[in-house]
């Protein structure tokens, strides 16, 4: 696969306090297969496969302090270069780049608004092998109560082309790679307000999409197999979303996309 853009989210992966009951979880919602741990050395760490390409990874916890959380990776050439950036436009890092064997490099950073996000420069491998397809990755959102402070803080570390909804009823800005123009079909991603309708305690976070057939359907196979629809399926004008806590508690939202007329 062709390496990632800059500033393109390319890899998505959960932190789980149990990685079987996880894979049980997923294996039946989205259909994904997984290859093996990766042994100790790395942690255990287990790659999620749909038609057999790479769509996700799964990782145990730790530490009990760690969240049981959905996390984005950004695409990078140059993952020390981008650290630089990241703490010059006030963000901080969590783990600084670290070589993943012959796979590549990564890192954890967080934005001046508290939500975290990792790095990834390719090696071998450059990140999805499937999204935008029903069981991968679609999309990506941060939610922060710092607007001003993160609009800077990515547009400053990625360049990103912006626009912001023509909607009152919602404060959201919409992403595109530097050097192209934006617009829904260049944007890979976005930043909205955590407002007083979100549990005050809520922390800046980002939320992890991924397409399916219908909506509706995955969000009952997820109550049945253990999970808790956060947000029932509403529609927008990109399609129906609901969103889900998993068996263990780690929230991601599904999209299913309008059908073609």
């Amino acid at each position: 696969m062709a390496a990632f853009t800059e500033g393109t989210p390319c890899w998505a992966d959960v932190l789980l306090p149990d990685l079987e009951a996880g894979k049980r979880f997923y294996g039946e919602l989205f259909g994904w297969t997984f290859g093996d741990g990766g042994g100790e050395k790395y942690g255990n760490y287990t790659h999620a496969f749909s038609d057999g390409r790479r769509v996700a990874g799964l990782a145990p916890k730790r530490d009990g302090r760690m969240p049981t959380a959905w996390g984005v990776h950004f695409a990078t050439p140059d993952a020390v270069a981008l650290t630089t950036r990241i703490k010059d436009a006030g963000g901080r890092m969590v783990t600084d780049p670290v070589r993943i064997g012959d796979a590549g490099t990564m890192a954890l950073a967080v934005d001046p608004g508290g939500a975290v996000f990792g790095l990834w420069e390719a090696g071998e491998r450059s990140g999805f092998e499937k999204q935008n397809e029903p069981g991968s990755f679609c999309w990506t959102e941060v939610y922060t109560r710092e607007k001003d402070a993160v609009d800077a803080f990515y547009e400053s570390i990625f360049g990103f082309q912006v626009r912001d909804l023509d909607d009152p009823t919602i404060d959201f800005r919409v992403w595109s790679p530097a050097g192209t123009r934006p617009g829904d079909d260049t944007a890979i991603g976005g930043r909205s307000v955590i407002t007083d309708a979100f549990p005050a305690e809520m922390p800046g976070h980002f939320l992890v999409y991924f397409a399916v057939e219908d909506c509706d359907e995955t969000a009952a196979v997820a109550t049945h197999l253990g999970g808790r629809v956060t947000e029932p399926p509403f529609d927008t004008p990109y399609g129906r979303i609901a969103l889900i806590a998993d068996n263990q508690g780690a929230v991601f939202a599904v999209l299913a996309e309008p059908k073609a007329a």
